[in-house]
C-alpha cells in the first residue's frame, strides 16, 4: 500500500523594514515548503533573501507568494484589480523573487497568491486565468498552488501547468468549500488540538466539516500553516508530528529535474 504524502507548507518572510512579523527562523524546519512575501504585501529585498537562504539551508521548498500591493491592508484587501494588472503584478513579483533564489544556489518551485489576490483567483475565473497566464509565462514548469476545487486549479491546468490543491487546517470552511471571511467569528481557528485534528482528517480521511456543519470532501496535496496565526510554531510542529506517526510522510512537491 502507497504511504499518504502530504506538503506542509507555510507563509514566511513577511518581515520588512524595522517590522518583524512571524517566527520564520522557528516555523521553517517543520514545514517542507514555503511561500515567501514578495515585497508587495509585505517583505522586502533583504527579508526575502534572507528568507531565501534560511529555507535552503534547512532543505525546504522556496515558492513565491505574490499578493496587491497593500502593505497596510496586508495585502489582504481588494484593489480592484484588472485581469492585465493582475497578470503584470503578479510576473513582477515571481521574476524577483525566483532571481534572488537563484542568487543563493536555488531553484523557484511553486507559486501561491497571497491574501485578497489568491481569493480573488479562486472565485473569479477571468483572474484566475490571468494569475496562470503571469506563472507559464515566467516558467511553465511551476506548479501553481490554489484552493482545492477552485477556480485557480482549472486555469492553471488549462495552460499546461502542474497544479496543487492547497486546504487549511486554521481557517474554517463555508458550506461551498471556500475559506470564511476573516471577519467572521470563528474563522481563524487557533487551537492546537483542532487545528491537528482537522489537519489529519484532511490528509487521512479527504474531509472537512464546515463552518455551518456540512461535510465538505478535499482530495489535497498541500496543506498550509499561516505563519501569522496565533502560536503558527506549535501548530505546525505538531500537524508534522501527529501526520507522520500516522504514517504520512511529509513532503514538498518537486519539480521534474531541469
Amino acid at each position: 500500500m502507497t504511504r499518504p504524502r502530504i506538503d506542509l507548507n507555510g507563509d514566511v518572510g513577511e518581515s520588512y523594514g524595522v517590522y518583524t512579523l512571524g517566527h520564520d527562523e522557528r516555523i521553517i524546519p517543520s514545514l517542507s515548503s514555503v511561500n515567501v512575501a514578495c515585497g508587495f504585501h509585505a517583505g522586502d529585498p533583504a527579508v526575502m533573501r534572507r528568507t531565501v537562504r534560511l529555507a535552503l539551508e534547512h532543505g525546504v521548498v522556496v515558492g513565491a507568494h505574490p499578493g496587491f500591493p497593500d502593505l497596510v491592508g496586508f495585502g489582504r484587501r481588494s484593489l480592484g484589480a484588472s485581469a492585465s494588472e493582475v497578470e503584470d503584478l503578479v510576473l513582477y513579483q515571481v521574476g524577483a523573487l525566483a532571481g534572488i533564489v537563484a542568487a543563493e544556489g536555488g531553484r523557484l518551485a511553486h507559486v501561491k497568491p497571497h491574501g485578497a489576490l489568491y481569493n480573488m483567483a479562486a472565485a473569479d475565473r477571468v483572474r484566475a486565468d490571468a494569475v496562470a497566464r503571469a506563472v507559464a509565462s515566467f516558467d511553465r514548469q511551476l506548479i501553481l498552488f490554489g484552493l482545492a476545487g477552485s477556480h485557480l486549479l482549472d486555469a492553471g491546468r488549462d495552460v499546461g501547468l502542474r497544479v496543487a490543491a492547497e486546504v487549511f487546517a486554521d481557517r474554517a470552511y463555508d458550506a461551498e468549500g471556500c475559506l470564511v471571511e476573516r471577519s467572521v467569528v470563528g474563522a481563524v481557528i487557533d487551537d492546537p488540538a483542532a487545528v491537528v485534528a482537522r489537519a489529519t482528517e484532511m490528509v487521512l480521511d479527504g474531509r472537512v466539516t464546515a463552518l455551518t456543519g456540512e461535510t465538505i470532501h478535499l482530495t489535497p496535496d498541500t496543506l498550509c500553516v499561516h505563519g501569522d496565526t496565533l502560536g503558527a510554531v506549535n501548530l505546525a510542529a505538531g500537524i508534522r508530528t501527529r501526520l507522520e506517526a500516522s504514517g504520512v510522510s511529509v513532503e514538498a512537491l518537486r519539480l521534474a529535474a531541469p
